[in-house]
Order: structure tokens, then C-alpha cells, then sequence
């Protein structure tokens, strides 16, 4: 086995973790002696080992003289845990084939530079792009202190997300709506407007079959507190809050009565009577949030496109067309005057769900 492939064992290992190391980054681990695999770990929960360690001691003794693939470069400062370093140092291993850098640009390289200065060969960015899109979440946030933004729509091929009457159930599949239930799981937050709210009344979970898996906080736009105090998102058993988001001069009753149901409510900034994003972005970030996943509707969707905070895009298509021009459309509002003014995706990869097709790209900044 070559080192690629070692790698790509690492980096499977590594997602394993997804859903529960945030504000940590997804890492794996594998350690080789003589050509055999003789431990694996990955990081599985913010505050527990980092998957070097879970990987030395799964090797134990065996990793005196061996070679240790991690799919980011290991930490050389104290945090909730002891820096790697000194473990790999301290096991015995001679060489780290390392993913990526770590993109904290107060740390980065140090820990591949430690492991140098004390006579362990150190060979870096072998399966770094796979590595990278892995993390992309963890890299905007360590950079920026923003949460990477996920866009999520499902329409039909004419381009309407419900009928005229509000209804949207089902315009996907299963399977469709399955997957997006796994996207929730891996983020830290999702996000959707009050129009969404009053329309649908979603729980904002996530809910699949013999899964373990986490949800996400809910936060819910709604810039003069209209929200229904019964609504599903108040009634909830779920380990994470709902957000309220309001304008930051709403009434101080209102504000009582939605946190009596449990809630937080978060006031932010108002830019041409809405919430402003970019402010509520920065105030995501001072929580912790690393990665949010905002499903709609049109008018949040139009919101967060011109507001320049989405990251990613990923649209499902079902087979279907509405046939009018009534629908409820993926964006409400004022487009651009010219089609070359259009938002462009890049790095585009599709996949199909039974009969769904799904698109994702990058937004082009």
C-alpha cells in the first residue's frame, strides 16, 4: 500500500466523526509498521482524543518505528487536550505523512516543524484536496471566525418550491430528503424564515432510521417576533436550542414571551427592514457556530444570496413541472438586469436521488 491509499484510509476514518467535533475539525488516523496497518483512530467528539492519540493507542507498542498518516497536521499546543506532538514523539514513530496544514494561521506548520526538530521525517500534502473538502467548514470558521454557509432548496424543474396554495409536500423523494437529513446531522445549525414557519410548521430535526445521529440549532428569522408560541419548533424534546432572530428594537414583552417557551432570542441589526445576515454571520461565529445550513424559503434564500454569506449551494430538481406561474419561486424579489450578473456556481458535481437530480456548487466570489 502506498501512501495515497493510506491516506484515503485516514481520511475515511476522519468523517466518521461528523456531526459531533465541531468547533474541532473532522481528522483521522492510521498507523503503519513494516507495511501492516497496526492501529486506527479519528477524532469522535469535541473534548475527547484527537485521532492521533486514538490511533497510538490502538498500536500500542507496535508503533515504535512506524509511520503515522494523519489527515491534519497534528497540534503542538495545549488546548482540551495535550498536543499530539509529544505522543507521536513519544511513541516512537519516524515519519508523519500529513493531509493538510493546520489553516489556524497562528499554528499553522508548527507541529510538522516540532515533529522535524526532533528527527521524525515529516511528508506533507499527500491527499490534501479530498482533506480540504472535508474541513472546508472548519478552515472558513478558523480563518474567519464565520460559520461556512450551505444553501438548500428543492424545487421543481420549472423552478417553483410549493404551489400557489403554500403546499410543498413532496416535490423530492425519499431518498432526496433523506440525504438532506444527513446534511443537518453534520452541521451545527440550520436556518429558515418565519413565512416557512407559518407555512409548514417543521420540527427542524434530524430524523433518520437506526441512525444515531444529533440535531442541529434552529434558528428562525423573524425580525418583529410573529412566531406562533405553539409552533412544532417550541415543542420539541431536542438537546439544542431555537433561536428566534429579531430586529434589535423589538419589544421587550414579545422577547419575554417567546423565551418563556424555551427559546433564546438572539436581536440583531435590521438593513433595509431585514434582518441584516452579514451581522447575524458574525454573531454565529461568537457562539461557535462553525456551519449552517440555511433551507429557506424564497425570500431568506433571495436574503442570504444578496447578502454575499453563502458558501455552497446545493439544489434537488424533482421531476416535475408546475405549469403556471403562480408558484412559490426558489427567490423572491429583484433579480439582476443582465443574465452575465447572475450569481455563478463553480466546482459543480451532480447526483442523482432515484429520480431527483441534485446540484452542488461553490458560490464564485
Amino acid at each position: 500500500m502506498n501512501d495515497n491509499v493510506l491516506m484515503d484510509m485516514a481520511l475515511d476514518l476522519a468523517v466518521q466523526g461528523r456531526g459531533y467535533t465541531s468547533p474541532n475539525p473532522l481528522v483521522g488516523a492510521v498507523v503503519v509498521n513494516n507495511g501492516v496497518v497496526v492501529g486506527k483512530g479519528f477524532h469522535e467528539a469535541a473534548g475527547q482524543n484527537h485521532a492521533e492519540v486514538n490511533a497510538l493507542n490502538d498500536a500500542g507498542d507496535r508503533a515504535k518505528g512506524a509511520t503515522l498518516y494523519v489527515t491534519l497536521e497534528p497540534c503542538n499546543h495545549f488546548g482540551r487536550t495535550p498536543p499530539c506532538t509529544q505522543s507521536i514523539i513519544k511513541a516512537g514513530i519516524k515519519r508523519v505523512v500529513v493531509a493538510m496544514k493546520d489553516p489556524n494561521p497562528d499554528v499553522k506548520g508548527g507541529g510538522n516543524d516540532y515533529l522535524r526538530s526532533h528527527g521524525i521525517e515529516v511528508t506533507e500534502s499527500v491527499g490534501e484536496k479530498r482533506a480540504r473538502k472535508i474541513n472546508e467548514a472548519f478552515i472558513k470558521y478558523i480563518q474567519t471566525q464565520r460559520p461556512f454557509v450551505t444553501l438548500k432548496c428543492a424545487s421543481t424543474l420549472d423552478g417553483r418550491i410549493a404551489a400557489r396554495t403554500g403546499d410543498a409536500k413532496w416535490i423530492t423523494g425519499e431518498r432526496s430528503r433523506e440525504y438532506v437529513h444527513h446534511l443537518r446531522h453534520a452541521v451545527d445549525a440550520i436556518m429558515v424564515g418565519i413565512g416557512t414557519v407559518k407555512a409548514d410548521n417543521p420540527s427542524l430535526t434530524t430524523r433518520l432510521k437506526d441512525v444515531h445521529t444529533k440535531d442541529p440549532l434552529r434558528i428562525v428569522l423573524d425580525t418583529k417576533l410573529l412566531i406562533d408560541t405553539n409552533a412544532r419548533v417550541f415543542q420539541l424534546k431536542s438537546d439544542v436550542p431555537t433561536i428566534i432572530v429579531a430586529g434589535d428594537s423589538v419589544s421587550v414583552t414579545k422577547k419575554k414571551c417567546i423565551e418563556q417557551k424555551g427559546a433564546q432570542v438572539l436581536c440583531v441589526p435590521l438593513k433595509d427592514k431585514q434582518i441584516d445576515l452579514n451581522a447575524l454571520m458574525k454573531r454565529l461565529g461568537a457562539m461557535g457556530v462553525t456551519s449552517l445550513l440555511i433551507e429557506g424559503g424564497s425570500r431568506v434564500v433571495a436574503s442570504a444570496l444578496a447578502a454575499n454569506v453563502v458558501d455552497k449551494a446545493i439544489f434537488f430538481f424533482a421531476p416535475k413541472i408546475s405549469g403556471g406561474d403562480d408558484g412559490i419561486p426558489i427567490c423572491k424579489g429583484p433579480g439582476p438586469d443582465l443574465i452575465r450578473d447572475c450569481i455563478l456556481l463553480d466546482n459543480i458535481t451532480t447526483r442523482q436521488f432515484d429520480n431527483d437530480v441534485m446540484i452542488q456548487g461553490y458560490i464564485k466570489k
